[in-house]
């Protein structure tokens, strides 16, 4: 196990690499320029050309891309052409409030999807089998600004039932520690913090889960189904046994592998792509963080933003893997 574990380790540094050079001479594709950008359009060119050579933006791209790889081997992702803040102490606040966000979303889909999917297997061709499978489709097709703006509608003004903006309440502010406040407040021990923190969750939380939530429920479904055929499982309910014992400790132990995919690939796509969840209900995550620095032509914050996120993406596919392994004793990685 160990050395497989290196082995994908390995792997990841030609994919990280070869990634960090294609978003490398994406962004210097885009057009505008960030000394401009930062100084504005009135000001002169010996402004901006000056600004350049501070920032470094006159060198060759070549010169430029070496320095950025040299930074991320000593740990410095560089400074942000807009703040002038070092990146890797400013993109962990955002960074965590992105994978809280998303955590707590794919939490929400996992449970909701994979029951879903299992009783829609147990009970094929039933009322319930139907409804759950239209639902999904539904929440598949269902566009995540559209769904945001009627959960604000409804439950933030309508009923008044829940914060529709922010992580916070602004007047009750939690005091970071490591950045994920429910953490934080259960840390501290405020819990009259955990639950406001808990409340600003739910809505932008439900409206990211919709997706992946159809998606998980969809492949539990269809991987039951094929279990449920199986001799082992006529075998034990001819033995007497209870249904649900049958369903939840023999067939869904044989049918996790395809779901446990699916929601790996979920969680990392939910970790690159909440970006419309995070605008919406103004979330300062790392779509949002990204997207602003895209319209500043900020580079250190938008290479080194990508970079992060995609590290994270392949960690939770190797994460996956070993849980194969773990799940079902006889896949070895020998």
């Amino acid at each position: 196990m160990l050395q497989y574990i290196g082995k994908r380790l390995l792997q990841l540094i030609p994919v990280l690499l070869g990634m960090t050079f294609i978003v490398f001479m994406i962004i210097r594709a885009i057009p505008g320029n960030p000394a401009q950008v930062i100084l504005g359009q009135q000001a002169s060119p010996e402004a901006v050309a000056s600004l350049e050579a501070k920032l470094g933006l006159d060198q060759p791209w070549y010169t430029q891309y070496f320095e950025f790889l040299a930074g991320i081997l000593t740990g410095d992702l560089g400074e942000s052409l807009r703040t002038r803040s070092p990146v890797a102490q400013e993109i962990w606040p955002y960074l965590a409030a992105t994978i809280e966000l998303a955590v707590f979303a794919m939490i929400i889909a996992v449970i909701v999807g994979v029951n879903a999917g299992i009783i829609s297997a147990w009970f094929q061709n039933s009322w319930f089998d139907y409804a759950a499978m239209v639902i999904a489709l539904i929440g598949v097709s269902m566009p995540i600004f559209w769904l945001g703006l009627m959960e604000q509608w409804i439950f933030g003004i309508e009923l008044n039932m829940l914060p529709t903006t922010g992580r916070e309440e602004v007047r009750n502010p939690v005091t970071a520690i490591t950045g994920l406040y429910v953490i934080d407040t259960i840390i501290q021990g405020r819990f009259d913090q955990l639950g406001e923190v808990i409340r600003h969750l739910i809505l932008p939380g439900i409206a990211l889960a919709t997706i992946p939530m159809a998606i998980i429920a969809r492949m539990t479904r269809s991987s039951m189904l094929e279990v449920m055929r199986s001799d082992f499982v006529r075998t034990a309910r001819s033995k007497g046994q209870r249904m649900s014992l049958v369903v939840y400790k023999h067939a869904l132990k044989n049918a996790i592998i395809p779901v446990l995919t699916v929601i790996g690939l979920q969680m990392g796509i939910l970790l690159g792509g909440a970006i419309l969840t995070e605008t919406i209900f103004g979330w300062p995550g790392i779509g949002r963080y990204i997207y602003d620095a895209i319209g500043f032509r900020d580079y250190p914050v938008i290479q080194s933003g990508i970079l992060v996120v995609a590290f994270i993406f392949v960690m939770i596919n190797l994460l996956v893997d070993i849980l194969y392994s773990v799940v079902d004793p006889r896949i070895k990685y020998d």
